[in-house]
């Protein structure tokens, strides 16, 4: 069984800073890609950005130098650090792994529970 859990989410002012943090745990043996999207009331979901094992990043045009993704991977974690933040910013953000479980052997795809961002004055 294997498990993202985002947290950091919340209410900030435009210009702000969010940090937001997504921990896999279970049983895992392996952890390629991970990426963070991001939903608004309406749309439907975007790649706000992605981060490979090896630590190559790619961004969304719309959060370019704005948002900084990072991870540990001694933690299984990964973060998006939202900087100059914006009321188009706000969304549920949502993170999302590619991982081999120890039981199966198998890649497969695994999503958090979500964390509402929300940048209004």
């Amino acid at each position: 069984q294997v498990q993202l859990v985002e947290s950091g989410g919340g209410l900030v002012q435009p210009g702000g800073s969010l940090r937001l943090s997504c921990a896999a745990s279970g049983s895992i043996l392996n952890i390629n890609d991970m990426e963070w999207y991001r939903q608004a009331p309406g749309k439907q979901r975007e790649l706000v950005a992605v981060i490979t094992a090896g630590g190559s990043t790619t961004y969304a045009n719309s959060v370019k130098g704005r948002f900084t993704i990072s991870r540990d991977n001694a933690k299984n974690t990964v973060y998006l650090q939202m900087n100059s933040l914006k009321p188009e910013d706000t969304a549920v953000y949502y993170c999302n792994a590619v991982i081999r479980d120890r039981v199966r052997l198998q890649w497969s795809n695994y999503w958090g529970q979500g964390t509402q961002v929300t940048v209004s004055s």
